[in-house]
């Protein structure tokens, strides 16, 4: 837990960068939109060294809040990246509080030891697996927009997203097309390196994090087959990627939640 493992250091630039992310969402800030852009640019640099310190320090740790902190950091990243693009992207809100939300649960289940022996693929099987998080996190999130924008149309209200909805189909589109690629390779490198990764000699297995891994391959396999080869869109579409999404979510983060919070082993 918290007391037990972050140190001062990390204690205080945690917090710090909650409050940093928290400014921008406050529903009566002031802030004009080119300073919460670097309200929130700074947060996410903030976020990055608290990440940095988190996975490199004396005792290195990691588990469901770090990897959901990574995950949010990226989406973040995607929408620095975005908003110069489409300026007109309207996620200011919801991303500072996934920020904020994000960090302060990283701070508060730290997750567990590394093992010291641990094989240096491990860090390009993690970081693959949390690059394809990330990016279907933004996808989920851009297909909620697209969902409340199709409604809104539907109801001749303003969309308050500020894309067209045929941007944010294809934007949500090219994020899943991206995490797929990189899921694939999380799931090519786990099975390649199954017995060397941790550091110790632990064979390919059909554990829970395995099968929900492969349906959640599945799942946005058939997600961009059905786009490529029927046109599918909009509701049909958005829900198989919230199912799939949900799957990848249960694959470690869900596994990793239930060990440390509930079984308090690796915590």
């Amino acid at each position: 837990m918290i007391l037990a493992s972050a140190s001062p250091v990390l204690l205080l630039l945690s917090l710090v960068t909650a409050l940093a992310y928290a400014v921008p969402a406050l529903p009566r800030t002031t802030l004009s939109a080119p300073n919460a852009r670097q309200v929130l640019l700074l947060a996410w640099t903030l976020h990055a060294v608290c990440l940095g310190l988190g996975l490199s320090g004396e005792m290195p740790r990691f588990g469901f809040a770090p990897a959901l902190s990574v995950t949010a950091w990226l989406v973040a990243g995607f929408y620095a990246v975005e908003s110069h693009v489409y300026p007109q992207l309207k996620t200011r809100w919801a991303l500072s509080a996934l920020g904020a939300a994000a960090v302060l649960l990283a701070l508060v289940f730290p997750g567990k030891v590394l093992h010291a022996s641990a094989s240096p693929w491990l860090a390009l099987h993690w970081a693959l697996g949390i690059a394809s998080y990330g990016l279907f996190a933004a996808a989920a999130t851009h297909a909620w927009f697209m969902n409340l924008t199709e409604e809104r149309i539907r109801l001749a209200a303003d969309t308050h997203t500020g894309l067209p909805l045929l941007t944010l189909e294809r934007l949500t589109f090219r994020f899943v097309a991206a995490g797929f690629i990189l899921l694939t390779a999380t799931l090519i490198a786990g099975v390649w390196f199954s017995e060397t990764l941790y550091g110790r000699a632990i064979p390919w297995k059909w554990d829970h994090k395995t099968i929900f891994s492969l349906l959640s391959w599945l799942t946005f396999a058939v997600l961009l087959l059905g786009r490529w080869r029927l046109g599918w869109r909009g509701r049909r579409a958005a829900t198989m990627l919230y199912i799939g999404s949900g799957l990848l979510l249960l694959a470690y983060v869900g596994s990793r939640f239930v060990l440390e919070v509930f079984l308090r082993r690796g915590a």
